[in-house]
Protein backbone atom coordinates (compact mmCIF):
# COMPACT_ATOMS: atom_id res chain seq x y z
CA UNK A 1 0.00 0.00 0.00
CA UNK A 2 1.18 3.18 -0.91
CA UNK A 3 1.55 6.43 1.48
CA UNK A 4 -0.89 8.21 -1.54
CA UNK A 5 -3.79 5.18 -0.53
CA UNK A 6 -3.79 5.91 3.13
CA UNK A 7 -4.78 9.81 2.28
CA UNK A 8 -8.24 8.85 1.10
CA UNK A 9 -11.74 8.56 2.62
CA UNK A 10 -13.25 9.88 5.78
CA UNK A 11 -12.20 12.62 8.53
CA UNK A 12 -9.24 12.86 6.37
CA UNK A 13 -8.68 16.48 8.13
CA UNK A 14 -8.79 15.15 11.62
CA UNK A 15 -6.71 12.09 10.90
CA UNK A 16 -3.94 14.80 9.96
CA UNK A 17 -4.54 16.85 12.76
CA UNK A 18 -4.35 14.46 15.03
CA UNK A 19 -1.10 13.06 13.12
CA UNK A 20 0.54 15.81 13.42
CA UNK A 21 -0.33 16.82 17.08
CA UNK A 22 0.34 14.02 18.20
CA UNK A 23 3.69 13.56 16.90
CA UNK A 24 4.59 17.56 18.05
CA UNK A 25 3.43 16.77 21.14
CA UNK A 26 5.74 13.75 21.48
CA UNK A 27 8.55 15.51 20.84
CA UNK A 28 8.06 18.30 23.62
CA UNK A 29 7.11 15.30 26.23
CA UNK A 30 10.41 14.00 25.41
CA UNK A 31 12.40 17.05 25.71
CA UNK A 32 10.16 17.69 29.21
CA UNK A 33 12.36 14.52 30.74
CA UNK A 34 15.54 15.52 29.12
CA UNK A 35 14.93 19.08 31.40
CA UNK A 36 13.57 16.65 34.00
CA UNK A 37 16.95 14.96 33.91
CA UNK A 38 15.57 12.12 35.98
CA UNK A 39 16.46 9.32 32.83
CA UNK A 40 14.29 9.17 29.63
CA UNK A 41 12.23 7.14 27.25
CA UNK A 42 14.29 3.50 26.21
CA UNK A 43 15.11 5.47 22.35
CA UNK A 44 16.08 8.51 23.91
CA UNK A 45 18.58 7.31 25.77
CA UNK A 46 20.40 5.94 22.75
CA UNK A 47 19.49 9.60 21.15
CA UNK A 48 21.23 11.19 24.08
CA UNK A 49 24.22 9.06 24.30
CA UNK A 50 24.94 10.06 20.31
CA UNK A 51 24.37 13.59 20.55
CA UNK A 52 26.92 13.51 23.55
CA UNK A 53 29.46 12.02 21.44
CA UNK A 54 28.37 13.75 18.31
CA UNK A 55 27.98 17.05 19.20
CA UNK A 56 24.75 17.33 17.32
CA UNK A 57 21.49 18.05 18.83
CA UNK A 58 19.36 15.21 20.63
CA UNK A 59 16.33 16.28 17.98
CA UNK A 60 18.86 16.30 15.10
CA UNK A 61 20.53 12.74 15.86
CA UNK A 62 16.78 11.24 16.47
CA UNK A 63 15.51 12.36 12.84
CA UNK A 64 19.08 10.64 11.47
CA UNK A 65 18.64 7.52 14.15
CA UNK A 66 14.95 7.35 12.78
CA UNK A 67 16.25 7.80 8.86
CA UNK A 68 18.24 4.65 9.42
CA UNK A 69 15.96 2.90 11.22
CA UNK A 70 13.45 3.54 8.00
CA UNK A 71 16.18 2.30 6.04
CA UNK A 72 15.70 -1.09 7.90
CA UNK A 73 12.40 -1.10 6.89
CA UNK A 74 13.43 -2.70 3.39
CA UNK A 75 14.99 -6.15 4.09
CA UNK A 76 12.16 -7.24 6.33
CA UNK A 77 9.33 -5.37 4.00
CA UNK A 78 7.24 -3.12 5.57
CA UNK A 79 5.72 -0.25 4.18
CA UNK A 80 5.67 3.10 5.59
CA UNK A 81 2.81 5.44 5.91
CA UNK A 82 2.69 9.30 5.51
CA UNK A 83 2.78 9.18 9.58
CA UNK A 84 6.00 6.49 9.39
CA UNK A 85 7.60 9.61 7.55
CA UNK A 86 6.42 12.80 9.10
CA UNK A 87 7.35 10.78 12.26
CA UNK A 88 11.46 10.75 11.16
CA UNK A 89 11.25 14.87 11.42
CA UNK A 90 8.68 16.16 13.47
CA UNK A 91 9.81 14.42 16.66
CA UNK A 92 13.24 15.86 16.55
CA UNK A 93 11.79 19.22 15.25
CA UNK A 94 9.83 19.84 18.44
CA UNK A 95 12.57 18.44 20.36
CA UNK A 96 14.61 20.86 19.79
CA UNK A 97 12.48 23.30 19.41
CA UNK A 98 10.99 22.83 23.11
CA UNK A 99 14.56 22.20 24.46
CA UNK A 100 15.32 25.75 22.99
CA UNK A 101 12.40 27.33 24.62
CA UNK A 102 12.34 25.07 27.99
CA UNK A 103 15.87 25.98 30.43
CA UNK A 104 17.16 23.46 32.61
CA UNK A 105 14.64 23.04 36.50
CA UNK A 106 17.03 23.12 39.61
CA UNK A 107 15.80 20.88 42.08
CA UNK A 108 14.52 17.48 43.06
CA UNK A 109 10.69 18.78 42.92
CA UNK A 110 10.49 20.66 39.58
CA UNK A 111 13.07 17.45 37.93
CA UNK A 112 9.86 15.00 39.22
CA UNK A 113 7.32 17.97 37.99
CA UNK A 114 8.90 17.67 34.33
CA UNK A 115 9.17 14.05 34.52
CA UNK A 116 5.41 13.18 35.57
CA UNK A 117 4.13 15.74 32.69
CA UNK A 118 6.25 14.38 29.82
CA UNK A 119 5.30 10.33 30.72
CA UNK A 120 1.69 11.65 31.09
CA UNK A 121 1.81 13.98 27.74
CA UNK A 122 3.66 11.22 26.17
CA UNK A 123 0.88 8.66 26.40
CA UNK A 124 -1.42 11.19 25.34
CA UNK A 125 0.96 11.71 22.11
CA UNK A 126 1.02 8.39 21.66
CA UNK A 127 -2.77 7.91 21.73
CA UNK A 128 -3.23 10.52 19.18
CA UNK A 129 -0.61 9.35 16.49
CA UNK A 130 -1.67 6.02 16.49
CA UNK A 131 -5.10 6.67 16.99
CA UNK A 132 -5.02 9.22 13.28
CA UNK A 133 -3.99 5.34 11.72
CA UNK A 134 -1.81 7.10 9.00
CA UNK A 135 1.12 4.55 9.99
CA UNK A 136 3.79 3.32 12.22
CA UNK A 137 6.93 4.80 13.54
CA UNK A 138 9.82 3.80 12.42
CA UNK A 139 10.30 2.26 15.92
CA UNK A 140 7.40 0.62 15.63
CA UNK A 141 7.37 -0.75 12.36
CA UNK A 142 10.56 -2.28 12.88
CA UNK A 143 9.11 -4.22 16.28
CA UNK A 144 6.63 -5.52 14.06
CA UNK A 145 8.28 -6.38 11.11
CA UNK A 146 10.54 -8.43 13.52
CA UNK A 147 7.56 -10.20 14.52
CA UNK A 148 6.83 -11.13 11.88
CA UNK A 149 9.62 -12.17 10.39
CA UNK A 150 11.01 -14.19 13.26
CA UNK A 151 7.55 -15.30 14.58
CA UNK A 152 8.80 -14.30 17.82
CA UNK A 153 6.14 -12.29 20.35
CA UNK A 154 5.57 -8.80 19.82
CA UNK A 155 6.54 -8.10 24.05
CA UNK A 156 9.85 -10.32 23.28
CA UNK A 157 10.85 -8.31 20.33
CA UNK A 158 10.13 -4.99 21.56
CA UNK A 159 12.05 -5.90 24.53
CA UNK A 160 14.87 -6.74 23.08
CA UNK A 161 15.24 -3.79 21.14
CA UNK A 162 14.93 -1.59 24.44
CA UNK A 163 17.44 -3.24 26.07
CA UNK A 164 19.76 -3.15 23.27
CA UNK A 165 19.02 0.39 22.53
CA UNK A 166 19.27 1.40 26.73
CA UNK A 167 22.02 -0.48 27.11
CA UNK A 168 23.91 1.15 23.87
CA UNK A 169 22.52 4.79 24.98
CA UNK A 170 24.00 4.25 28.54
CA UNK A 171 27.43 3.46 27.36
CA UNK A 172 27.16 6.47 25.20
CA UNK A 173 26.54 8.80 27.90
CA UNK A 174 22.73 8.74 28.16
CA UNK A 175 20.38 9.24 31.03
CA UNK A 176 18.87 6.03 32.70
CA UNK A 177 16.96 6.56 35.74
CA UNK A 178 13.77 6.15 37.89
CA UNK A 179 12.25 7.86 34.95
CA UNK A 180 13.19 5.52 32.10
CA UNK A 181 11.93 2.86 34.73
CA UNK A 182 8.79 4.84 35.13
CA UNK A 183 7.88 5.00 31.73
CA UNK A 184 8.42 1.50 30.65
CA UNK A 185 5.77 0.77 33.37
CA UNK A 186 3.59 3.67 32.49
CA UNK A 187 3.28 3.86 28.66
CA UNK A 188 1.51 1.12 27.91
CA UNK A 189 -1.49 1.74 30.10
CA UNK A 190 -1.57 5.77 29.28
CA UNK A 191 -1.31 4.54 25.43
CA UNK A 192 -4.46 2.45 26.53
CA UNK A 193 -6.11 5.15 28.00
CA UNK A 194 -6.21 8.09 25.46
CA UNK A 195 -6.46 5.77 22.73
CA UNK A 196 -10.25 5.41 23.07
CA UNK A 197 -10.26 8.91 23.60
CA UNK A 198 -8.87 9.85 20.54
CA UNK A 199 -10.28 7.14 18.52
CA UNK A 200 -11.58 8.29 14.93
CA UNK A 201 -15.06 5.88 13.67
CA UNK A 202 -13.78 3.80 11.23
CA UNK A 203 -15.05 3.72 7.29
CA UNK A 204 -18.88 3.06 6.39
CA UNK A 205 -19.03 -0.49 5.30
CA UNK A 206 -19.69 0.59 1.53
CA UNK A 207 -16.14 2.27 1.80
CA UNK A 208 -13.02 0.50 0.74
CA UNK A 209 -10.30 -1.15 3.18
CA UNK A 210 -8.58 1.39 2.44
CA UNK A 211 -10.21 4.54 2.64
CA UNK A 212 -9.22 4.71 6.50
CA UNK A 213 -6.43 2.56 7.40
CA UNK A 214 -3.55 3.62 7.43
CA UNK A 215 -1.02 2.20 5.44
CA UNK A 216 1.60 -0.54 8.01
CA UNK A 217 -0.73 0.22 11.09
CA UNK A 218 0.39 -2.67 13.47
CA UNK A 219 -2.31 -5.19 14.50
CA UNK A 220 -1.44 -4.96 18.23
CA UNK A 221 -3.18 -4.17 21.43
CA UNK A 222 -2.44 -0.71 22.86
CA UNK A 223 0.14 -2.09 25.66
CA UNK A 224 2.06 -3.80 23.25
CA UNK A 225 2.45 -0.82 21.03
CA UNK A 226 6.00 1.11 21.42
CA UNK A 227 5.29 4.75 21.53
CA UNK A 228 6.77 6.52 18.40
CA UNK A 229 10.05 7.31 19.98
CA UNK A 230 12.49 10.15 18.59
Amino acid sequence: MSIASGLRGRHLTRRLAQLYAGLALYGISSALLVRGGLGLEPWGVLHQGLAERTGLTIGVVSIAVGAVVLLLWIPIRQKPGLGTVSNVFVVGLAMDGTLALVPDVDGLPAGIALMVLGIVLNGAATGLYIAARLGPGPRDGLMTGLHRLTGRSIRLVRTAIEIAVVATGFVLGGSVGVGTVLYALCIGPLAQFFLPLFAIPEATPEATPEADAGPGVPDVAPTSVAAPTP
